[in-house]
């Protein structure tokens, strides 16, 4: 059976997304699990190379099936957006915010009429794509805008911990008002959807509470009792197989050990910060409920060291390594 073909986007040419990709297309054991194309400019990547004093050829295509896929060779769809000399590495600017949009809209492209079989995506820089007027914040909203679906569901993976997000951008105090009971029972169905789709045939979800020891009988706050569990009970009413609330301070631990396939979090640091401790660099993104699969890094552009060639690829190598894992049984 044919290995799935990888879109890689190169992020921001003037942060670290260029480097990463290529040193993770350097490394040899990912092309014993995929195709990787890469998406970026041709003089962009021959530039970065010489920093890292890396050797492998480019070859230049316009479609991925004229792709070789050989380790040493880096396939490239050169988009010939920017020469390497008018990006300041390190420096905000729309030239670069405007490259790295289009490495993102060639990579939806290819997704959409399915020569590739997921994407992996480099490091943006919002404000570069402000200055450019990139009518997106960021990937989410740009993947969700060019595919017509209005509300992407993000997930987390690290080792066999998958972790959604009820709640993700908004201060803690909005966060803890959108608790709802239709939302977490909507979440908790999105969930299970989402799960179906990367192959898991009988999800087990657990639920995350809010407050401290998931509100110990109403001693610690009333949201579990009045909202959570509740929305929980409804769920399970209808089939679905999801637990709790459970303390927040064990249910991610449980989940990694393999208890449950996935936690609901109920905001934004809770899922991140349990999911980053257990592998700050191997953490991958994912963004589900699109018309194909894509995974990045989960980390920015790093700016302050972009250019010096000392930028790690760990987790932009894992960000391919779950695509190629799941691009295969994903069904939007």
């Amino acid at each position: 059976m044919d290995k799935p073909i990888i879109a890689v986007t190169a992020g921001d040419p003037a942060g670290i997304g260029p480097e990463i990709a290529i040193k993770a297309l350097n490394q040899e054991d990912i092309y014993e699990i995929c195709r990787p194309v890469l998406i970026c400019s041709h003089d962009v990547v021959d530039n970065i190379m010489h920093i890292c004093g890396i050797n492998a050829d480019i070859h230049d295509i316009y479609s991925p099936e004229q792709g070789v896929y050989k380790h040493g060779i880096i396939d490239l769809i050169n988009t010939g957006d920017v020469k390497a000399s008018d990006i300041e590495m390190g420096k905000i600017s729309a030239l670069s915010g405007m490259a790295g949009s289009r490495y993102i809209e060639k990579a939806v492209e290819l997704a959409i009429s399915k020569k590739v079989g997921a994407i992996a995506t480099g490091p943006i820089n919002k404000e570069a794509w402000k200055l450019a007027g990139v009518p997106y914040i960021g990937h989410t909203e740009m993947l969700g805008g060019m595919t017509g679906v209005a509300d992407p569901l993000t997930m987390f993976q690290v080792k066999e911990l998958r972790v959604f997000f009820l709640t993700r951008h908004v201060s803690l105090k909005k966060a803890c008002s959108m608790i709802t009971y239709d939302r977490v029972y909507g979440y908790i169905k999105r969930c299970d959807k989402a799960l179906r789709q990367l192959g898991i045939e009988q999800p087990r979800q657990a639920v995350a509470g809010l407050n401290p020891h998931a509100g110990e009988h109403g001693l610690f706050g009333d949201e579990e009792s009045a909202i959570i569990e509740p929305a929980i009970k409804g769920a399970k009413a209808e089939g679905f197989e999801v637990y709790g609330p459970l303390p927040a301070d064990s249910v991610f631990m449980l989940a990694l050990h393999g208890s449950y396939d996935a936690v609901l979090s109920m905001y934004h640091d809770q899922g991140h910060i349990a999911a980053k401790m257990v592998d700050f660099e191997r953490t991958v993104a994912l963004t589900l409920g699109l018309p194909f699969l894509r995974t990045s890094v989960d980390h920015g552009t790093a700016f302050d060291i972009a250019g010096k060639g000392i930028a790690s690829a760990v987790s932009m190598a894992e960000a391919i390594r779950v695509a190629a894992r799941y691009a295969r049984m994903y069904s939007a």
